[in-house]
């Protein structure tokens, strides 16, 4: 696919409007002092989507997916995941229902291998006790080499990093670490991915790389996405819906086409009609 194509507007899923929403934010307000970073901020992410969340810098996009992983707690509204309020669980919790995220600034072990980085994401679902691990005999070690045979035939095969697959993270070039940090994520067996500009600081090739990887995700794990992302090639590419938010309030929500005439949206984040056609290759 060329990521920066232009308006190739993917389909959307084939869930009934009538479906509730996997994910349900509703009425979040966030605030740090006396600056309110959420307004109001309501919106429903069907499963099986990839959802878009766009807008200027600060305007609250990582503090949503904060708020979805209780790294912050709203003072008001609440946020559902599959029928389940989790606006006030542990934040280990939230993994362990199947929300896994990356970041926009990688959070690897740099000392350590790809393929230990990626194993530690599937820690959430280890059930070996303290003792067998210790030893690492009797089920630790099967349960071992069942996660490693796991990753290495679908998630290190699906990300074609194999051949990186025993090196040290810090000697990589950055794009190779943000693919291991997708990786990672993955092993936590996610129903929802989360993640923040996961296309930031790469070249054409691997933005194009990026968004094909996160497509098979989607279409061939049925895995529903979350995604901040600022090159908007990429959103209107791969994208099923998008909220806009601008100044912590959300200003417009729809498929990709119908953002991409919003003239408040065009105004407040694509800038005037000529620099948005330039943002969406039109």
């Amino acid at each position: 696919m060329a990521a920066q194509s232009g308006p190739g507007f993917r389909n959307s899923p084939s869930q009934t409007a009538q479906e509730p929403a996997q994910l349900i934010l509703e009425d979040i307000h966030l605030r740090f002092g006396g600056l309110n970073a959420l307004s109001g901020v309501s919106f429903g992410v069907k499963k099986g989507s990839i959802q878009a969340i766009i807008g200027p810098n600060g305007a609250g996009k990582t503090c949503i997916l904060n708020c979805i992983c209780r790294f912050y707690q709203p003072y008001r509204g609440s946020i559902t995941f599959e029928g389940q309020d989790i606006s006030h669980i542990p934040t280990h919790r939230v993994a362990e229902l199947g929300i896994a995220r990356s970041f926009q600034n990688i959070e690897l072990f740099r000392g350590m291998t790809v393929m230990d980085n990626i194993k530690l994401g599937h820690h959430v679902h280890m059930h070996g006790g303290f003792i067998s691990g210790g030893i690492y005999l009797g089920k630790a070690k099967r349960e071992e080499t069942r996660v490693r045979k796991e990753i290495e035939e679908r998630i290190i095969d699906l990300l074609e990093i194999e051949a990186i697959r025993k090196k040290v993270v810090g000697t990589l070039p950055y794009g190779l670490q943000k693919r291991v940090e997708l990786a990672r994520a993955l092993a936590m067996k996610p129903k929802i991915l989360l993640l923040d500009e996961p296309m930031a600081g790469m070249n054409l090739e691997e933005t194009e790389d990026m968004a094909r990887f996160i497509l098979d995700v989607n279409d061939e794990w049925g895995v529903t996405i979350v995604l901040i992302e600022h090159d908007m090639g990429v959103v209107m590419d791969i994208s099923d819906d998008v909220v806009v938010l601008d100044f912590g309030t959300k200003i417009a929500q729809g498929s990709p086409a119908e953002v991409s005439r919003n003239p408040q949206v065009v105004e407040a984040y694509l800038g005037s009609e000529a620099a948005a056609h330039s943002k969406l290759g039109l």
